[in-house]
């Protein structure tokens, strides 16, 4: 079993490319999912897309010709093509790729060090691919250990600390453009989604009044509802190219998978205005306005880098435990592994059984001359004993349970004394969830 990863980001590829290769579009996720699947070498996939990164994990029998497969595979689902995927992207491959989701996860990876928001987006993409089929026990193995280091890392670090966010450091932008506060200002906040709140919330921290706009207007004033201290007013989206030319302060968030507001939609005007468009693919389309800047996710990298400097000195600690989940976890695989299980357990069992024929010749209760005949028949009765156990072992190795039996087995017959961890240190949560609800419904 390997692991392999391909991993595209803020920090290899350009905002152009990763627009194209969004998979917000569930629809077009699932094309991407049954191709990957059908590959004769990938057993499991994981796809992660957020605003920055474009994460497909892997679990494959072999790594023969996988990453030329996954860039096709995208070539063929995308607008990219294979020359523009040229020099783009990293590829990770087993202890390499471990330590980079573990990375990922943990927010050491992310735009914002020590963004909060990664670890909801991976587990809500872990939940998809889980429930659809995509993944099992192999990629939850790494998902649920990488979702453990991330909380070490938050516990023992101050990286997560003042969290910091796009929206956020959008909002500081535009404070900083308007001499520090934003009181008496109004701004268009465009989508009521994660970081559409986010930008209205830190808003309303800074002063300034909001026009909230979403397509689903129910879903707009749920969110209006909790601001309370400033003005929301919440417009149609059918407003928009309206909106868009009467305000100053402009912020786009929304999952839209072409540009919502257009170059046709855009007047001049004898005020300046700054619009964020802080959602990927991009919300705004490029236009030459004489008193309109535009600022997309990259253009936030220097104020980022300028509030980051605390997180930064927290890093090197945070990557020292990133390391040790990642030898952890392979030391931990090694321990799972049925067949050198069964022979231990064999082994234990033919040890006592020969120590005890011993002892009882020793106190003759047996003639010494019927040893062997004696020994064969213990043996045998423990391959006997053993033969169901161990048949059904191997049944449910590939079974998302299969962790936790082999870890109890572990601890009653007191295997791996030296690599064993707690029993509760891996199991298949979603799994058990999944579970316990079925079984509370009937």
């Amino acid at each position: 079993m390997r692991y392999l990863i391909a991993s595209f980001t803020h920090k290899n590829t350009n905002i152009e490319t990763r627009e194209k290769l969004s998979f917000a579009d569930e629809a077009l996720r699932i094309k991407l999912y049954d191709a990957l699947i059908a590959h004769e070498m990938l057993h499991e996939i994981l796809v992660v897309s957020t605003c920055n990164r474009v994460e497909i994990i892997t679990s494959a029998k072999s790594l023969d010709g996988v990453e030329e497969s996954i860039k096709e595979i995208l070539c063929e689902l995308t607008d990219v093509s294979c020359e523009e995927l040229v020099d783009k992207g990293e590829v990770y491959t087993d202890a390499k790729a471990i330590h980079h989701v573990f990375s990922v996860v943990s927010s050491l990876d992310s735009l914002v060090l020590g963004e909060t928001q990664i670890v909801g987006q991976v587990k809500d993409a872990f939940s998809f691919s889980y429930e659809h089929g995509y993944s099992g026990q192999k990629i939850a193995r790494v998902m649920h250990n990488a979702f453990r280091c991330s909380a070490t890392v938050r516990n023992a670090t101050d990286i997560s600390k003042n969290p910091i966010s796009v929206a956020s450091v959008a909002v500081a932008k535009a404070k900083e453009i308007f001499g520090g506060n934003l009181g008496g200002y109004s701004a268009v906040v465009v989508g009521a989604g994660e970081m559409g709140e986010l930008a209205a919330k830190h808003l309303a921290n800074a002063g300034a009044n909001i026009v909230l706009v979403n397509r689903n207007l129910e879903k707009a004033h749920e969110l209006a509802k909790k601001i309370d201290q400033v003005t929301v007013t919440v417009e149609p989206f059918s407003e928009l190219s309206k909106l868009v030319n009467h305000y100053r302060l402009l912020f786009s968030a929304t999952g839209a998978s072409e540009p919502i507001i257009t170059k046709n939609m855009v007047e001049e005007t004898n005020f300046q205005r700054h619009w964020f468009d802080i959602a990927i693919p991009r919300d705004i389309e490029q236009c030459n306005c004489d008193k309109l800047t535009i600022y997309a996710v990259d253009d936030l990298r220097t104020i980022m880098q300028q509030n980051l400097d605390h997180r930064v000195k927290n890093a090197q600690k945070a990557y020292e435990i990133v390391g040790k989940f990642t030898e952890d976890f392979f030391k931990w695989l090694q321990t799972l592994s049925v067949d050198p299980m069964i022979k231990e357990i064999r082994q234990n069992a033919r040890e006592c059984s020969s120590k005890e024929l011993k002892r009882a010749i020793a106190k003759g209760y047996i003639p010494k001359e019927y040893e062997k005949q004696i020994e064969k028949i213990l043996h045998q009765a423990f391959n006997s004993f053993l033969h169901q156990p161990t048949t059904v072992l191997k049944n449910i190795a590939e079974q998302p349970q299969a962790d936790t039996v082999v870890q109890s087995i572990q601890l009653f017959f007191g295997l791996n004394s030296q690599q064993r961890k707690a029993l509760d240190t891996y199991k298949c949560d979603y799994q058990i969830q999944k579970d316990l609800y079925t079984k509370e419904q009937k």
